[in-house]
């Protein structure tokens, strides 16, 4: 009896692990951490390309003794090639690239708040190509988001100590690239394939472009220049490893619209940690915007418990439901 009683739970908890809402959190919680570590890899004199390639390389060298485990290693197929390089392009080169341009001039804090954009830009985008529209609730959740988010960029911009415009401006490229993707990866995802494939081809592509840019502007691969970030290199490249999977499986299970609030998750935990770890200070009124971007957190994630109780949740191996 007691094992059944075990087993029972252990099978209650893996169901609460694979919710979108939890899912939701995770992801956006690890995506947060990238912020701080990227300043800190910034300061120890690591490029913005080689820095994305440590997470991008590091996500699939560490997936690909899983995959083989598995037995799910073998040569793309040319839609999940496709597929893998348009992704890779759109919702972590050019969104990585421009993050980790910013965040030295702009602060982390105040770079990672700009993924609280993204799921406004993805409900526009999804609504244009009728994909899934967020209900009242979660449109309220959204909503609260992009309040908090504003609030926290009028803030920022009437800082003393704000950046110049051009770095504020080119960090709200960051949201489009990530709403583009979200809303490509949902549209073209190649069908019967396991999120942990597509988030392994993913990072080897953007691993081959960071490469690329690198070859092209320094030279060279500047591997070295990795080691003065010391503690800070190891932790990224865990946090990568640990991010791609839950990504795509979020993508898989979410949609677009829901994976997009990701944004509200990271930038909250974003500006926590760069206040905490990096001394960064934020004025009361910031303070109040992450706020009322953690009540819109509360709320999609009441909408996303809500749905859950109507709704069979979608299988594994096709994400055609999460589209719907």
């Amino acid at each position: 009896m007691h094992a059944i009683a075990n087993l029972s739970i252990l099978v209650r908890w893996g169901n609460i692990a694979k919710s979108p809402s939890v899912l939701l959190l995770v992801t956006g919680t690890l995506i947060g951490l990238n912020f701080p570590l990227g300043k800190l890899g910034g300061q120890a004199g690591v490029s913005p390309a080689m820095w994305a390639l440590l997470i991008s390389a590091g996500a699939s060298t560490a997936l690909l003794p899983v995959l083989i485990l598995r037995g799910r290693i073998r040569w793309p197929s040319p839609r999940i090639l496709r597929y893998s390089i348009f992704s890779s392009l759109v919702s972590f080169v050019g969104p990585n690239l421009l993050l980790f341009s910013v965040m030295p001039h702009a602060g982390a804090g105040y770079t990672g708040l700009m993924f609280a954009l993204s799921p406004v830009f993805t409900v526009l985008f999804a609504g244009l190509l009728r994909l899934r529209i967020p209900g009242p609730l979660e449109l309220l959740g959204i909503g609260a988001g992009l309040a908090g988010a504003v609030v926290i960029s009028i803030s920022r911009g009437t800082d003393p100590a704000a950046p110049a415009g051009f770095w504020l401006l080119l960090a709200l490229l960051i949201p489009v690239c990530l709403a583009a993707g979200n809303v490509y990866r949902t549209l073209d995802w190649p069908p019967d394939t396991p999120p942990d494939v597509l988030a392994f081809w993913g990072q080897f592509c953007s691993s081959m472009v960071f490469v690329s840019v690198l070859v092209a502007t320094e030279g060279r691969v500047p591997v070295g220049d990795v080691v003065p970030a010391g503690l800070a290199a190891v932790i990224q490249v865990v946090i990568g490893a640990l991010t791609f999977p839950v990504v795509f499986r979020l993508q898989q299970r979410g949609g677009p619209v829901l994976f997009s609030q990701i944004g509200y998750v990271a930038a909250a935990v974003g500006l926590i940690a760069a206040t905490f770890a990096l001394g960064e200070c934020y004025a009361p009124l910031t303070w109040a915007g992450a706020g009322v971007i953690g009540m819109g957190i509360a709320i999609t994630v009441l909408a996303q418990r809500r749905d859950a109780q109507r709704l069979t949740a979608p299988s594994e191996a096709d994400p055609e439901s999460a589209r719907s």
